[in-house]
């Protein structure tokens, strides 16, 4: 579904079941996975991927030039969001870097460096605040590294910084 006012140029790909806000503007060499969900305003330039399932909020803003100039072009880096993520509206994403699986970028957040998969990350510049889980639902991780999402009850495992989704008691490896 594409709306009103929106620019998706030659080369661009898009997935299946994807929703494009109204003024969007997508890049020839931009990829959306399948039901990827941009809101209104939202510009996505060459070098940047959304995997599936990716939600961007109202005016979200990417970039994929580090250091612009009128008179260059300069050196396009490549962002990649990861399956499920959730931006909220007006984040900004500086180019170069990578939001992992199902991490939730709070609204107005200015995102300079990669976030690990299921982090909550907020502020200027963004700084993580939490975990959550598939649901976006906060996760409170008890003493054994262990947490149940308050939503649907799917449990995750805390281990060595890094957060895993279990399913039946097990480390699901998709």
């Amino acid at each position: 579904m594409i709306w009103h006012f929106c620019h998706v140029m030659s080369g661009a790909r898009l997935g299946t079941n994807c929703s494009v806000g109204q003024n969007c503007f997508v890049a020839g060499g931009a990829v959306l996975g399948d039901r990827v969900r941009l809101q209104n305003n939202v510009s996505v330039f060459d070098g940047v991927e959304l995997g599936d399932d990716v939600f961007c909020g109202p005016s979200v803003v990417f970039t994929n030039v580090r250091r612009p100039r009128a008179g260059h072009s300069g050196f396009r880096e490549r962002t990649h969001v990861m399956r499920g993520a959730t931006l909220g509206a007006n984040a900004t994403i500086r180019c170069g870097v990578t939001l992992g699986e199902y991490c939730f970028v709070g609204a107005g957040c200015v995102v300079t460096a990669d976030v690990a998969p299921y982090a909550e990350v907020a502020g200027v510049p963004g700084k993580q605040v939490g975990w959550v889980s598939r649901c976006a639902e906060r996760l409170v991780f008890d003493s054994s590294g262990s947490a149940r999402c308050p939503l649907n009850g799917d449990g995750y495992q805390l281990a060595a910084g890094t957060v895993f989704w279990l399913e039946a008691g097990s480390v699901r490896s998709d």
